[in-house]
């Protein structure tokens, strides 16, 4: 069974009220995702289904690490992911969403699949620029190694000398 399928819920056979599920992503769930930017991570993902008549309330209480790749010093670090979300799942005869917090599914519907919403949850955590976090001072707890090459790069004097030319030239304001 695909991991991703692991993550729905039943939602048919359930009574109206409050019912609480817990699911576990790690790896697995991240490289069964073709385009993730994140390929591993330990998260718990906690939901509460407030089922009524005609729709469900949902609440995702998720938290755990992502692993990501390093922007500055291409190391790997965990990235904290903490994060409180509602989704609110009407029925209706035709599928569809209202808002990005307001989805209609249709009333021939069973089941719900939550793998697309945990993973847009946890994605919407990941910064954009990726860096290591930095220390208590202030500092970069990237690879010192690396820096300290990229810094080496940077410093060398790397002048096109077409552009040498350029530097004669007298403008009048």
């Amino acid at each position: 069974m695909n991991v991703l399928n692991k993550l729905e819920i039943p939602f048919k056979g359930l009574s109206d009220g409050v019912h609480e599920f817990e699911y576990h992503v790690s790896d697995a769930f991240f490289e069964a995702i073709e385009y993730s930017d994140v390929k591993k991570g330990n998260v718990s993902a906690k939901i509460s289904l407030d089922k009524q008549p005609g729709m469900m309330q949902l609440h995702f209480r998720i938290n755990g690490y992502v692993t990501l790749t390093c922007d500055r010093c291409l190391e790997d670090f965990n990235f904290p992911i903490d994060t409180e979300d509602h989704l609110i799942v009407k029925i209706g005869p035709e599928p569809g969403e209202e808002s990005e917090e307001v989805i209609i599914i249709a009333d021939t519907e069973y089941k719900l699949q939550l793998w697309h919403y945990i993973y847009e949850y946890i994605s919407l955590q990941v910064p954009y620029r990726k860096t290591h976090p930095e220390d208590e001072n202030g500092n970069s707890t990237c690879d010192p190694e690396q820096i300290k090459r990229i810094e080496d790069l940077n410093s060398e004097n790397r002048a096109d000398p077409r552009w040498d030319a350029l530097k004669n030239l007298k403008l009048d304001d």
